[in-house]
């Protein structure tokens, strides 16, 4: 997401020699390229250090871009960090390289977290993954481009989404009336996005791929005929269009309506964008389901620093480092009582509509092993669904062909 370097800091609160030094391997979430992760965590490991001065936390923040493969090459080295916040759990928990929850935190903290949140959190009913930042997905629009075209009020539903796409490419010629970013970066999530606006998603109740189920088909078919083939979802083909993509192009003044997340708001308004936010449209109305999507932090065995890890956990989940964190990044909280706190605090009403909808969000199926290898698939393939000559039924089989193989070696994980 940022930052293209290792920047490695060791906390100076101690006032002698430590007993553990704890490593821990973050992400970078500065989107602009600045220093906010690096100071955030500079300042939270002195004071938690000032409290705990038998323990030191040499800290790494390493980019998006690499954050996951870091973790990788030192578990495969037999150095892993103590604790690491990344994109995903699932694999370590399967590999028994994890403590669970219960081994680490607090009972107060374990028991703070969102509901949905902690039990994506699980693998095999027993929570590995502590869910570090959330957010929630909402339906971006802007008011000048509205205004313009003679718009008045956002759609709710799919028909009125359809036709306010039309009135902005036909009155004003605007060059993404809806933009759709199906490229691989993030096409799994704004897949979700419209099988939950239908009622369904990538998984049954029980937890079982139902990819390609009829209802899935037929909203990727209603995507590709009433926005693609219309020719309302910009120059860009959706398969090559990422959402960074995307996201510029919003903040450049060029589309009309997008589904985002929080953080678009700030990259937009810095930009100079009035924009409004309502919930994704669904095919009759708002739907019940919005989809939730979180970051993780775990701590590892191998170093046997079990309480430590723990003490230095329940400190990054108080209720003012979490909200600090999820505040100067436009993100949500995972916990809670920082959910509530935000929800009071009028200067983050901007991230209110993200909030609300965040205790019944649905989450991909992250606590299965077999995610990683569906998520590829689907960010690979998906585009061609929608596609011109593409099949939404044959592609959805065939990533469903692909998630059943990998459910199957993965023993249904």
């Amino acid at each position: 997401m940022a930052l293209g370097l290792t920047a490695g800091l060791t906390g100076c609160g101690s006032d002698g020699p430590s007993d553990v030094t704890l490593s821990l391997v973050v992400a970078d979430y500065d989107v602009d390229g600045g220093q906010s992760s690096k100071e955030y965590w500079q300042k939270l490991t002195a004071r938690f250090e000032s409290k705990n001065p038998k323990i030191d936390v040499d800290v790494h923040v390493e980019p998006w871009t690499s954050v996951d493969r870091k973790v990788q090459d030192m578990v495969k080295a037999g150095k892993a960090p103590d604790i690491a916040q990344i994109g995903a759990y699932a694999d370590y928990a399967a590999t028994d390289k994890l403590y669970s929850v219960d081994e680490v935190l607090s009972l107060q903290t374990a028991a703070s977290f969102l509901p949905p949140l902690a039990k994506a959190g699980q693998h095999r009913r027993t929570q590995y993954g502590m869910p570090f930042v959330a957010s929630t997905r909402l339906l971006f629009y802007n008011k000048k481009l509205f205004a313009e075209a003679g718009i008045e009020k956002a759609p709710t539903t799919w028909a009125e989404l359809r036709e306010t796409a039309e009135k902005l490419k036909e009155e004003t010629g605007v060059e993404y009336p809806f933009a759709l970013p199906l490229g691989p970066e993030e096409a799994q999530a704004e897949t979700m996005n419209w099988l939950l606006s239908a009622g369904e998603s990538y998984t049954l109740g029980g937890g079982s791929y139902d990819i390609n189920s009829a209802r899935n088909v037929e909203t990727v078919s209603w995507v590709k005929t009433n926005l693609v083939d219309r020719g309302l979802t910009g120059p860009v083909a959706p398969a090559k269009l990422n959402r960074k993509m995307a996201f510029a192009a919003f903040a450049r003044g060029e589309v009309g309506m997008l589904n985002g997340h929080p953080s678009l708001l700030r990259i937009a308004r810095k930009a100079g964008i009035d924009l409004g936010t309502v919930p994704i449209p669904g095919p009759r109305g708002t739907p019940n389901n919005a989809m939730g999507v979180a970051d993780w932090i775990m701590a590892f065995k191998e170093n046997g620093n079990r309480t430590q890890a723990g003490k230095f956990l329940d400190f990054v989940f108080s209720d003012e480092n979490v909200l600090a964190f999820a505040g100067q990044n436009n993100l949500l909280p995972v916990t809670v009582s920082a959910s509530e706190a935000m929800a009071e605090d009028p200067k983050y009403g901007d991230l209110k509509g993200f909030l609300e909808p965040l205790p019944s969000s649905v989450l991909p199926p992250v606590g299965k092993t077999s995610w990683a290898a569906v998520s590829a698939e689907i960010k690979q393939s998906i585009g061609k669904a929608v596609a011109p000559g593409g099949s939404p039924k044959a592609v959805l089989d065939g990533i469903d062909r692909v998630a059943e193989q990998a459910d199957i070696k993965s023993g249904g994980e």
